[in-house]
């Protein structure tokens, strides 16, 4: 898994320029993680479906699920992209998609380029949201390890349909940016999350770092047939 960014940075999310350069480098790295045995410790359910700041979840699958899983994730972390590359796919086929579960993706921000492509993805709007955050995560090790990222950044917009007038307005909703803030805070502050990605099974804390399908179907197995 990879630790979180505690200290707020000093972001300009403004003008054309808008991904600051401080964001590159060191504030990316992954730190460490392989796949951990699980926790167990419970959270209150009613707590986790209540994301501080306003931001609204975009969940998939069956919203009517006795099963919902929550993945914290930073579109920076090389964790959160292994699990998207090696273990969601298995998991959308046989529980997302199948409408066995509900899975609530959730913004965890570490840096400003986190919060760049969220603001991004809000801005697109609920049918293309996804399509943002699954296309950074794609093109990953092209724009969050670049010398240039907010370069990177823009290019990857464009070809999601921004212009430059768009992506400068998405990136100045510092309403979402104050509220991003916010819904990260509360992970780490009552929810106990110290690195991404942190999974909550109805309401149970998961394994910090890279999961397998084989260790979240364990999980979630028993919840479906009880």
């Amino acid at each position: 898994m990879e630790k979180t960014v505690a200290n707020r940075r000093n972001i300009l999310i403004g003008s054309g320029a808008a991904v600051v350069a401080a964001a590159a480098g060191s504030s990316v790295i992954a730190l460490f993680g392989s796949s951990p045995a699980l926790a167990q410790e419970q959270f209150d359910v009613a707590k986790l479906m209540a994301p501080a700041g306003g931001v609204a979840d975009h969940a998939l699958g069956n919203k009517d699920s006795k099963v919902t899983l929550i993945e914290y994730l930073s579109p920076t972390c090389s964790h959160c992209k292994a699990f998207f590359d090696n273990t969601l796919p298995a998991l959308k086929a046989e529980y997302i998609d199948t409408n066995k579960i509900l899975f609530i993706p959730r913004p965890f921000v570490r840096n400003v380029l986190d919060a760049v492509v969220f603001m991004l993805a809000e801005a697109a709007g609920e049918a293309k949201y996804h399509e943002v955050v699954d296309t950074f995560f794609k093109t990953q090790n092209d724009w969050a390890i670049s010398q240039t990222p907010a370069d990177a950044m823009f290019t990857i917009a464009q070809q999601l349909g921004f212009t430059k007038e768009t992506y400068d307005a998405a990136l100045t909703n510092q309403t979402l940016f104050k509220g991003l803030e916010a819904v990260r805070d509360q992970a780490s502050n009552e929810f106990k999350l110290t690195g991404t990605p942190t999974f909550y099974l109805n309401g149970k804390m998961l394994a910090a770092g890279e999961i397998t399908i084989d260790q979240l179907k364990a999980e979630i197995d028993p919840l479906l047939a009880a």
